[in-house]
């Protein structure tokens, strides 16, 4: 797999062009790829593939939002897939996987504020964000409600599971 890293974080944004990340960003990054590999696995994804993880902070992932979503606030993760697996919107669908799934924005302060609310650790709210927005780019759909909604809450606690990253209380 390969994943096209930016950070638009204000913090990046005043390091050299040639700078390494710090290494909280590093085991982040580290852990992003962990998950992201962990969702392909299992959803039986053996192609190379290519995902854009792209980190910003609170005010970027509300203006995306806004210009995507027409959603004023801020918020997690975004997800934009390349492709349309269900036919719903003007792209043609397609109807198996391709290497390029399609982009993942989030917001690292955001995980961290709702771990903290939510009482378990960073690790765990960003491997959550991360295997929701990888199912998003599968194909995957909660919004529609029903049976779609459950299975993919079903396969975000199957794989936080299997990386031993699950809430207790959950299954």
């Amino acid at each position: 797999m390969l994943i096209e890293w930016m950070d638009e974080r204000e913090q990046a944004q005043n390091l050299d062009a040639n700078a390494q990340p710090d290494e909280e960003t590093r085991k982040t990054q580290e852990l992003i790829r962990r998950v992201m590999e962990q969702v392909l696995a299992d959803e039986g994804v053996q192609m190379e593939t290519v995902v854009g993880v792209t980190l910003v902070d609170p005010d970027r992932i509300r203006e995306i939002n806004n210009a995507f979503r027409q959603v004023d606030r801020v918020t997690d993760v975004l997800s934009f897939p390349l492709f349309d697996y269900t036919g719903e919107s003007e792209e043609p669908p397609v109807d198996e996987f391709v290497g390029m799934l399609g982009d993942i924005v989030i917001s690292l302060e955001q995980a961290k504020k709702q771990a903290e609310e939510f009482g378990h650790s960073f690790e765990r709210e960003a491997a959550f964000l991360t295997v929701h927005s990888m199912l998003h780019l599968l194909g995957y759909d909660h919004e529609a409600g029903g049976d779609e909604e459950a299975d993919m809450r079903r396969r975000q606690r199957e794989i936080l599971d299997r990386m031993g990253l699950s809430l207790k209380g959950t299954k």
